[in-house]
């Protein structure tokens, strides 16, 4: 009987230990005041074109995250090329910084060639678009800065791209991209259209581009590609050939059918784009996964206004205080988006992965002024976890993703 008992106890503390060792890291919350100094340098560069100085902001709960064992370093993540990242400014643009981003890395993945091409030729466009889908609902329709990375490659059917030295989307002088009073002055003329029922498209066509012009320059109708003159279109038809029906956006969101096409349900996909495909959330990674081993980078977006994603620290990670890694899954997902502590927030690029303690980190390039603060400016490490949780959907190439392709077409 006392043998028993000593191998009873012997498997009991056997089992005990197991356990917490599978949630040994537990976060504790801090509460830190928020800082942010590369946007602070935006801010100073543009003061000519800012507003007063704000408010200091309350401050805001992170965990540790020292306490995490996170890459240390870009070159710790096998990678694909990409152009450097460079800074959206005060401009809420990110769906077309991260967007072009991708799609040059799509040129030199399949011809070699290294390109870089004016995100705000894109956003110019878009705003135009923006404006005429307002007229035609009479003002029953989204009129902000965001729209969503299928948005890009639109624009770039319908209007062509060009080389980002061909319309840079700066005045002269300018040292960042900044949108606020301009964004300001298309906002109150839009509503001001509607508070006067004046829903007539060739007059806001050629006001809301009179505002943009003044704010961003004129863009190129021609331009000069090796001594011979081409349209925005007939560089992209022409130089660029990318065919843009080889790229499909993969959402998961359990409350619609699997392996359907679906609506985005989201303010900024603001002309109520269904060309994105409901997959699980274990497709959702895998295709993830799939891809980025396979040679292909990726447009992603989500939410990053959460306690585990920090500039300072570089890196993006679900607390334990916030959900325990085990129960991250498609039900945790979609009660976060439907209580609106998932919003679509951010557009990046993802650009590599490595793979540590059983678990992927991606490296994110970023656009956005949070990411200039740590120690590898304009890049984040996001761990697994938190593209599981937070991330809404990814725009990838249909080659990388065979499986999901064949659902698309029965």
């Amino acid at each position: 009987m006392k043998a028993f008992s000593t191998i009873s106890l012997f498997v009991l503390l056997t089992l005990c230990g197991n356990s917490f060792s599978q949630i040994a890291h537990r976060d504790t919350a801090l509460f830190v005041q928020p800082r942010n100094e590369f946007y602070d340098s935006i801010k100073a560069s543009l003061e000519k074109y800012y507003h007063p100085k704000e408010a200091s902001p309350e401050k805001v709960i992170r965990p540790d995250f020292s306490r995490y064992d996170a890459p240390k370093s870009v070159d710790d993540f096998t990678q694909y090329w990409h152009n450097p990242p460079i800074s959206q400014g005060n401009t809420g643009t990110c769906w077309c910084f991260s967007t072009t981003s991708f799609l040059e890395s799509e040129v030199c993945r399949l011809t070699k060639r290294e390109m870089k091409f004016s995100e705000m030729y894109t956003v110019y466009w878009e705003y135009v678009e923006k404006a005429l889908g307002y007229v035609r609902s009479r003002g029953n329709q989204e009129f902000g800065e965001g729209s969503e990375a299928n948005a890009v490659l639109r624009a770039w059917k319908d209007h062509g791209v060009v080389p980002e030295k061909d319309y840079t989307g700066l005045l002269p002088g300018q040292p960042f991209h900044d949108h606020s009073k301009m964004f300001a002055e298309l906002d109150s003329y839009l509503k001001s259209v509607k508070a006067s029922d004046a829903w007539d498209e060739g007059v806001v066509e050629s006001t809301v581009k009179s505002i943009l012009n003044h704010y961003m320059g004129v863009p190129p109708e021609k331009i000069d590609v090796d001594g011979k003159l081409m349209t925005p279109k007939e560089y992209f038809e022409d130089v660029v050939k990318l065919n843009l029906d080889d790229y499909v956006a993969l959402v998961s969101f359990s409350d619609r059918p699997y392996h359907t096409w679906v609506e985005y349900n989201v303010p900024d996909n603001w002309w109520h784009s269904k060309d994105y495909f409901n997959v699980t959330l274990g497709e959702f990674m895998g295709a993830i996964k799939h891809a980025v081993r396979s040679g292909c980078t990726m447009a992603i977006w989500g939410d990053v206004s959460e306690p585990g994603i920090d500039g300072h620290a570089g890196i993006a990670v679900v607390p334990t205080f916030d959900i325990p890694s085990q129960y991250i899954d498609a039900s945790a997902r979609i009660f976060r988006f439907y209580n609106r502590t998932t919003t679509d927030d951010h557009g990046i690029h993802l650009i590599g992965y490595t793979h540590k303690d059983g678990k992927d980190w991606y490296l994110i390039k970023d656009s956005g002024s949070g990411s200039r603060n740590s120690t590898h400016p304009g890049y984040y490490f996001y761990s697994e976890d938190y593209v599981k949780l937070k991330m809404l959907g990814v725009m990838l190439p249909k080659s990388a993703i065979p499986e999901i392709v064949g659902e698309m077409n029965k």
